[in-house]
Parts: structure tokens; sequence; C-alpha cells
């Protein structure tokens, strides 16, 4: 090495040191200057946490260490959680934690946390249960007061200024007059806590019966909106897992009633305002029952997981919407919310300018000016009349009818009306793009992005676009290059993060992904990544005592969390035991499949009381219930017929495929030189091979 260059490159090396250290200080110096207040959530990279850095309030992010100081200072903690697109969270942080007098009494009494729920989504379930137990209710953001031992006082959602200013005196009084009484209620709620992830596990497979599955679907019946779709209520969510599950449930078992709401579901959120009739992608939810206004919010994990159900949808009922509406949310997704190094961001914010849906409402005398001659027809599509407005006339697009009855209604040519709204969508697309948008939330997290791996390769099954494998692979090496650091997951990843917590739910969704990826391409690294993705589960989230999996592989919480329902993700038990299921399939695995049948077994008494909330698990039982395929496909054309029989409808059925000999125990002693044949089997029995997608289908209805 050459002495002369390598002092030079010393040298460099500590003057470029030198330089960013010296920016570093400018910067802070810059940030004390514009800023009256500085706290420590400066240092953050979560945009939740980074807007409220510079409150008056002495926030603190989430660590043991402050527990530990509020224990030394004898003060109690408040424990804040909410996200960075909650529209309530702003609204309180303006009103309530940027005020001094409400910082004064803060800081004088209290260790303050900030938790940005979807870094932390383990202290988020610790303390959302407490709040339900404590007020029947839950919600962000969600303020709870705790001991310095991190167990609840107080619970509570939105505040105004005057009701946080009651809220801390009365249990900052309570805590200094009664200190016996405040951890005698704390113990109480903590021990509730626990008791809710109580899960009693049972050797007994008995109740794995269609009964059981009819009982469960029959009682869930009752509450199914058989008008405007979704659940009845004043609200309306969307969840992706019922809908999927129903429209197998439909086809396994021939519920008429059971497939007329699912395709009345998906019509109503694809003509909705829930929808974006301009950009695609869905909104979080419906705020009235008829899907019309949205809250605005847009999350990854939702428009993640329509790509399969409306893939799904498509290749049972073939309705053109349905293409569109899994088209256009990937492009959406591609153009809003892709980071440029490869991840998928995690939300858009409802608010722009301070106002909620200001980015994405529009009024007529706007509609006229971009649409001109084009105004009329899409007036009609849209219903854009003064009794459908909003608020101060403001109109959030949505179609009242499908594009077959409108057609027929208005005497209109079907492509034209295509071309038409084409032509709507870029016009309003590029006016919209002129306005200030809203703030993007750039946390790339694991299992959300897991699950749009998964609805990429779904979507590249029914409709057979190869670019969006490609994207779903892009995505996987995305989180293999940096979300899988030394050998585990961490749950969120961004530049300069610190978080270092990887979740059941990361392992869960990714062990699912890969083996998604493994059923399309063939490649038997995505079968190796998913059974060291759950091999790690196994090891880090096992608990014995439910046999179940704990959903933090940490002890620091004051309760371990089993989460099995089903809530805007699947449970990632039920995944895990999904997993499990098809491992077992693959590798003739008895112990997993064992594994899998005790876990649901447990969930039987949930499955039949609740089964709106835990249709991940009746999706397995369905599985277990009904007659079960593995179709495996062996030799040099294996890829081409893989991709056909993944274009078909197959509920209960397991595809897989390998164009070279294999050890596996689908594909072992099976593979001939220059031929390719399909074997269906079910519990390890198979018919004898055939080589055409058609003759498969019709062993599968013969068995």
């Amino acid at each position: 090495m050459n002495i002369a260059f390598s002092k030079a490159s010393s040298f460099c090396a500590i003057l470029l040191f030198v330089l960013l250290f010296s920016c570093k200080k400018n910067q802070k110096k810059e940030v004390a200057e514009n800023h009256k207040f500085t706290n420590a959530l400066a240092d953050e990279t979560s945009p939740y946490l980074l807007q409220h850095a510079h409150n008056p309030v002495n926030w603190r992010p989430w660590s043991q260490q402050a527990l530990e100081d509020a224990k030394k200072e004898n003060k109690l903690v408040l424990v804040s959680i909410g996200y960075s697109s909650c529209h309530w969270c702003h609204v309180m942080e303006e009103e309530t934690f940027e005020d001094e007098e409400v910082a004064k009494v803060m800081n004088e009494s209290f260790v303050s946390i900030k938790v940005d729920r979807e870094e932390r989504p383990d202290v988020d379930q610790v303390y959302m249960t407490a709040l339900q137990l404590i007020s029947g209710n839950g919600g962000w953001p969600l303020n709870v007061i705790t001991l310095p031992n991190g167990k609840p006082l107080y619970g509570g959602t939105y505040h105004t200024k005057e009701q946080w200013t009651q809220v801390l005196t009365k249990i900052s009084d309570l805590y200094k007059n009664d200190p016996e009484k405040a951890a005698e209620y704390s113990d109480m709620v903590a021990a509730g806590i626990a008791e809710a992830n109580l899960v009693q596990p049972t050797n007994s497979f008995e109740e794995l019966t269609e009964a059981v599955l009819k009982k469960s679907v029959d009682n869930w019946r009752d509450n199914w909106d058989m008008n405007e779709g979704g659940e009845k209520g004043t609200q309306k969510f969307m969840i992706p897992s019922n809908l999927s599950f129903l429209l197998d449930y439909a086809a396994l078992t021939g519920d008429p009633q059971a497939k007329a709401h699912v395709k009345n579901t998906l019509d109503k959120m694809a003509q909705g305002g829930i929808y974006d009739q301009i950009g695609g992608g869905f909104y979080r939810y419906s705020t009235d029952a008829n899907w019309k206004i949205p809250h605005f919010e847009k999350m990854l994990y939702d428009n993640a997981q329509v790509l399969s159900l409306y893939s799904k949808a498509y290749s049972v009922f073939k309705d053109p919407a349905y293409k569109d509406v899994v088209w256009e949310t990937i492009d959406f997704l591609e153009r809003e919310m892709k980071d440029i190094g490869g991840g998928y961001h995690a939300a858009l914010d409802a608010d722009s300018e301070g106002e909620e849906g200001k980015f994405y409402v529009w009024n007529e005398e706007e509609l006229k000016s971009v649409l001109g001659d084009d105004f009329e027809l899409f007036s009609s599509y849209y219903n854009i009349e003064k009794e459908a407005a909003w608020e101060d006339s403001k109109y959030v697009l949505h179609s009242i009818m499908d594009d077959k009855a409108f057609v027929k209604e208005h005497a209109a040519d079907y492509n034209a009306l295509s071309s038409a709204k084409s032509r709507w969508s870029k016009k309003l697309l590029a006016a919209r793009d002129k306005r200030i948008r809203p703030r993007s939330d750039d946390k790339i997290i694991t299992s959300w992005n897991a699950l749009l791996i998964t609805g990429l390769v779904d979507a590249h099954n029914v409709f057979g676009q190869n670019d969006y494998l490609v994207k779903a692979e892009a995505v996987f090496k995305f989180l293999k290059d940096n979300s899988f650091q030394e050998g585990e997951l961490v749950h969120t990843f961004k530049e300069g993060s610190q978080q270092k917590e990887g979740f059941l739910e990361d392992y869960a969704f990714m062990t699912d992904a890969a083996l998604a990826l493994y059923g399309s391409t063939l490649k038997k690294e995505y079968l190796n990544f998913a059974k060291n993705f759950h091999e790690i589960a196994e090891t880090k989230f096992s608990d014995g005592a439910s046999g179940m999996y704990k959903y933090s592989g940490s002890d620091e919480l004051i309760a371990k969390i089993i989460k099995t329902d089903d809530g805007v993700l699947p449970s990632p038990n039920a995944v895990m035991a999904h997993n499990l299921f098809r491992l077992g399939h693959i590798d003739y695995n008895t112990e997993y499949t064992k594994k899998s049948k005790q876990m649901l077994s447990a969930m039987v008494p949930a499955i039949t009381e609740s089964a709106a909330s835990y249709s991940k698990w009746n999706a397995l039982l369905l599985n277990n219930t009904h007659p079960f395929y593995e179709i495996a496909i062996v030799g040099e054309n294996a890829e081409v017929l893989v991709k056909a029989l993944n274009e078909k409808p197959l509920p209960n059925t397991l595809v897989v495929g390998s164009t070279l000999d294999s050890k596996l125990p689908l594909f072992e002693d099976r593979f001939v030189d220059n031929e390719t044949y399909i074997y269906v089997c079910q519990n390890t029995t198979c018919k004898l091979p055939v080589e055409t997608v058609e003759e498969a289908l019709e062993q599968l209805k013969g068995f």
C-alpha cells in the first residue's frame, strides 16, 4: 500500500468527520433557534414521534430507562400512544400537548412517554387491553397513566385541554394521597390484562367438524348487512380476511347467502367513497354505513390485503371492476407509497394543510373546470348533486351503481364509458397532484410489506402479470437486505433508526410471503427462507403454557400478549397455524400438522362465539373439515402448468412445482427427463399422474 496515499486517506477521513460533526452541531443549533422547545424525541426517526419533538412536554421515547427514572423520582408515568396518520392524535397535540400550562403540569408530576404504535405494537397491545378493561372501548390517541412499574391507573383516548388537566390532577392526587389504593387498582388491571391473554390448550380434535364451522358462520350471519355490505353498524371497516374466508366457505359449502354477501360487499366498497376513485387505493374505513365518506388516511396493510382479496374474487366472479381495483391499487402503491430504496411506506395522512380529506375532495366548480365537456356524464356517474355533497358543497367521489347498470340506464356504450373513466382519472389526478400532499409515514414495516408481497403474488397468479411477481420478489429482497439483521427480523426499518424489535407478526407474515413466492416461482430458496423464519419464531416466541406464540420475545412489559383475534391484520397466531399446516403438507411433517390442529382446537369456543374476529382461524377450520388437496407438478414444464393452475379458484388446495429432481416428499422419485407430470394428492394418497391441467381438475372432482 502507498503510505502517502494511506496518510492522505486518513487525513481526509478525519476532515470529513470534523465537517460532518460540525454540520450536526450547526443543525442542532439551528433547530434550537427555530423552535422554542425541543425534547428527546428529536433524536428519533419515527414521523409520529418527530411531530411531537417540539412540544413543551418533556416527551421521551419508550424505554426501560424512562420507567427506572420514574421509580427514582417517584413519579407517575404517562404513556401516550398514536401514529402519524391519526387525525385525532393531531388534534390533541395542537389543543393540549402544545399548551405550556398543560406541559408544566405534565413535566412536574409525570414522566411522559410518546409511543408510535406502529413501531411498538407490543406496547400498544398491552395498554389498549388496559383501556378496554377500564372503559370498555378503545381508539387512538391512547393515553394511559401508570405507576412507575408500568401498571395502569387510568386509560382514555382523545381529551380536550380541560378534560386532560382534570385527569392529570385527579390521578396525581390519588397517587399522592392514597398510594395503596392506587397500587391495588393497578394490580387488578394488570391481572385483567394477563387474564385476557390466557388460552387453554387442548389435545382434542373432536370439535374440528363441519357442524362447528356451520354454527360459527350461522352465529355471524345475523350481523351481515345484506343491503350495504360489510357488518351492520354506523361505520364500515373492510376486513379482507373475513371476506376471503367467506368466499372460500361459499365455494366449498355452496352457501348462496355467504357468496351474495361477499359479492355485494366487494361491489359497494369498489363503488364507494372508501375507494379513491381517481388515484386508486382504499382509505382506512368509512365514517358512515354506506361506504360513502371515508376517514381519509391510507394504510399499507389495508391495500396489501385487498390485492389478495379482489384477485381471488376476480377468479370467482370474473368481474372486470375487481381487476380494475387490483391494477389501480398497485399503481397507487407504486406511485405514492414506494420508498426510493424499494420497500413501501406505512401510511399517508388523512390531513393536508390541517384539514381532513382536503387533498382528495372536490367542489363542483373545480370539476367543471378540469373536465370541461366531460362533466355532464361524469356528474351522472359520480352523483354530483347537492343532496350527495359531503360538507360545504364538497364531494367525495362515489358511484351509486355498477358500470353495467349505468350503461343500461344511460343507453351508453361500455367501452366508451371505460375510456371516459380513464380520461377523467388522468385529468383529475393531474389536477390533484398540484395540491399540497398529505404527509407520508415513511417507516417500512416488515409485517405490512410481507402482506404486500403475498398480495402481489396473488395478483400475479390470477392475472398473469409477470411484473407483479417481479415487484413481489423485489420487496422480499429489500426486507432481506435491510430488515433481516444478524439473523433476526426488525419490525420497522428506516435509515438511522435504532429500532431492534421484531415481533411474531413479522415472522409469521414473512413465512407466509416466502411460501407464496415459493408456490409461484418454484425457487427453493423461498421455501428455505420460510422454514428459517418459522424456526426462528418457534425459538423466540413459543409459549408452552398456551400452546400458542407470544407476540413479543421480550418480557419487559407487564403482561405477555397472546394475540389470537383478527383485527385489521390477521391474527399472527392464526397465520402461524396456517404456516404449520402448509409446511406440514409440503414436507409430510405430521408434527407440524398436529400442532396446527392443537392451536385451532383451542380456538373453537372463540370461533363459534365471535366468527367476525376469528376468520383466519375459521379459514384453517375449513382446511381441516373439507378435503384438502396437494397438487405437485414435476418436470421441465412445471412452471407453465403451475401458472395455469394458479389462475383457477382452488380453495383448500396447495399447488407446488419443481422443474428439477427433488427430494421433497411431494416430488421425490417423480421426476422424468423430458416429461412433466401433475400429481393430485390428498393425505399423501395420489391419483395416477396426468399431463394437463384439465385432467388434473377432473381428478379433483373425482376424489
